[in-house]
């Protein structure tokens, strides 16, 4: 006769090791494959775009100003009319993948020109460190250094070197 015994089942959790978080999307995607919200997510709110610049037609040298674009809110340093910006100012530049590579007035700062030159973005870039405040606390906006086009007689005479 034969006698059945009861065996225990062991079971046995084997857990894998815990999944790497996956790249950021800047460091995955070129600047051509990213989404609309991805690309506008990579501006930083520094406002040093939008801040007038001089161009010299003879010797193409750009010489950067601290006047504010009549768009541009000086103490948050985004753009008042961001999505009808082109109707208020026609010769507000759009940021594509190819005119970022060739814009050369660009401030060294900006993801998109880091990027398009291989770059990583920098620790205080909120998508970096996750508070959009940092671009002003760490002084790498225009935010305290910015003057309305009002206050702007001569724009040669607001001349200076921080937004480069």
């Amino acid at each position: 006769m034969c006698t059945l015994q009861s065996v225990p089942i062991v079971t046995e959790t084997i857990s894998a090791a815990p999944a790497e978080p996956p790249e950021p999307f800047w460091k995955r995607l070129r600047l051509e494959e990213m989404s609309a919200a991805q690309w506008e997510s990579l501006c930083d709110g520094c406002g040093k775009c939008c801040l007038e610049k001089i161009e010299h037609a003879e010797t193409a040298v750009i010489e950067f100003t601290d006047v504010a674009c009549r768009l541009l809110d000086i103490g948050t340093c985004r753009c008042r009319h961001y999505g009808e910006r082109r109707r208020h100012v026609p010769n507000c530049e759009q940021l594509t993948p190819s005119s970022v590579r060739a814009f050369t007035w660009l401030p060294s700062t900006c993801a998109y020109r880091l990027l398009a030159q291989g770059r990583d973005l920098p620790w205080w870039h909120p998508l970096v460190s996750g508070d959009p405040e940092l671009v002003h606390t760490q002084g790498i906006s225009a935010r305290g250094r910015a003057v309305p086009p009002k206050r702007c007689q001569r724009l040669e005479h607001h001349i200076v070197s921080w937004p480069a």
